[in-house]
C-alpha cells in the first residue's frame, strides 16, 4: 500500500501552486515574533513541511464558486492550520512522541512545558487571525477548537479499550479531524462571500472529506513503514488508540481476532506490536475500513452537486476517492 495519501486532483489544479506558495508564506509570517526563541519553537513543525490540505481547502472552496482565492481566504485557512499544528504540539506531549514529520517533536527537543506553551501560542495566533476576518469566522474557529477537544476526549475515554465501537470511533474523528476540514471549507466560503447554500455545501463536503482523511491516515498507521510515515508505524496501537481496521478485525471473530484481543488492552512493543500489526494487515479490517471511507467519499462528492461546474469543483469531488485509491493493495 502507498504510504503517502495526498489529494492529487487538488494539487494538479493550475491555481494550487500559487495558493500553496501564499499559504506557506502566510504560515511562516503568522508565527514570527520579536522573540527569536519563541519563533523558532512555534515554527518548528511548519518548517518541517506538511500537505497544507486544510488551508488549501479554504482556497478551493472559494475558487470553486468565484474563481479566485483572495488573501483573506488564505488567512482563514491559515488560522485552521495553526489550530491543527497547535493540537499536534499538545498531542505529542500527551503521547510522549519523539518524532513528527520526520523531525524531532517539539517536546523531545525543547521539553513538555515549552511545547505546551508554544501550542497555546499557535492557538492564540489562530484566534487573532480569525477575529480579523469577522465575527462569524471568529465564532466558527472557537466552536471548532471546542469540537476538536471533544473528539480528543472521546478518543481518550476509549484508550486501551478493545470494546471500542465503530460509532465511538466515528464520533471521535468527526470532532478531532473532520471539524477542521469543514471549518476550512466554510471559512473560505464565508470570506469569499458566496451564497449561503453554497457555504453549506462546501461545509458538508469538508466534513465528509475529513472523515475520509482520518480513516486513510489510520489505515496508513497500521500498514506503512516508519520511513514512509515519518513516525513509528503502529503508533496508535502502542498508545491504545484502536482505530477502524482494528475494530473491524476484532469484530470479525475467529482465532486471529482472539489472538489480537489477547494482545490489546495494554501497551505493546517489539514482537507483540509486530504480531498485532501482522494480524490486522492480513485480516478483513483494512478493506472494511476503506469501504467506510468510500461511503464518506461519496457523501463528499454528492455535497458539491449544485455548485458551478468548474474544474476546481470537479477536482474537489474527485479528491476523497483519489486519496483512498492510494490505499488499495
Amino acid at each position: 500500500m502507498a504510504a503517502t495519501a495526498t489529494a492529487s486532483p487538488l494539487l494538479t489544479l493550475p491555481s494550487s501552486a500559487d495558493d500553496l506558495d501564499r499559504i506557506e508564506r502566510a504560515l511562516r509570517d503568522s508565527v514570527r515574533t520579536d522573540d527569536a526563541y519563541l519563533t523558532e519553537i512555534a515554527s518548528h513543525l511548519i518548517l518541517a513541511g506538511g500537505k497544507r490540505l486544510r488551508p488549501l481547502l479554504a482556497a478551493v472552496s472559494a475558487r470553486a464558486v468565484t474563481g479566485e482565492a483572495i488573501d483573506d481566504v488564505v488567512q482563514g485557512g491559515v488560522a485552521v492550520e495553526l489550530v491543527h499544528i497547535g493540537s499536534l504540539y499538545h498531542d505529542d506531549v500527551m503521547d510522549e512522541a519523539v518524532t513528527r514529520r520526520s523531525v524531532d517533536s517539539v517536546n523531545a527537543r525543547w521539553g513538555n512545558l515549552r511545547a505546551i506553551l508554544a501550542g497555546d501560542f499557535l492557538l492564540a495566533r489562530a484566534s487573532e487571525i480569525a477575529a480579523s476576518l469577522g465575527v462569524e469566522v471568529a465564532g466558527l474557529l472557537g466552536h471548532t477548537i471546542g469540537r476538536l477537544c471533544e473528539g480528543e476526549i472521546g478518543q481518550l475515554r476509549s484508550t486501551f479499550d478493545p470494546a471500542r465501537t465503530k460509532d465511538a470511533y466515528l464520533s471521535s474523528i468527526r470532532g478531532k479531524t473532520a471539524s477542521l476540514f469543514a471549518t476550512s471549507c466554510r471559512s473560505g466560503g464565508i470570506v469569499a462571500d458566496i451564497e449561503r447554500n453554497q457555504i453549506e455545501a462546501v461545509t458538508a463536503y469538508g466534513q465528509a472529506f475529513g472523515m475520509v482523511f482520518q480513516i486513510a491516515d489510520d489505515v496508513l498507521d497500521l500498514t506503512a513503514s516508519e520511513e514512509e510515515l515519518g513516525k513509528p508505524s503502529g503508533h496508535d496501537l502502542v498508545e491504545g488508540v484502536y482505530t477502524l481496521p482494528v475494530i473491524f478485525t476484532l469484530a470479525a471473530g475467529g482465532a486471529p481476532a482472539e489472538e489480537l484481543g489477547e494482545l490489546l488492552g495494554r501497551p505493546i512493543h517489539g514482537a507483540e506490536l509486530d504480531k498485532a500489526l501482522s494480524i490486522v494487515r492480513s485480516g478483513p479490517g483494512v478493506a472494511k475500513a476503506i469501504k467506510v471511507g468510500r461511503h464518506f467519499a461519496d457523501v463528499a462528492r454528492e455535497a458539491l452537486v449544485g455548485l458551478p461546474e468548474t474544474p476546481t469543483a470537479a477536482a474537489m469531488a474527485a479528491a476523497p476517492h483519489a486519496l483512498l485509491d492510494t490505499l488499495t493493495p
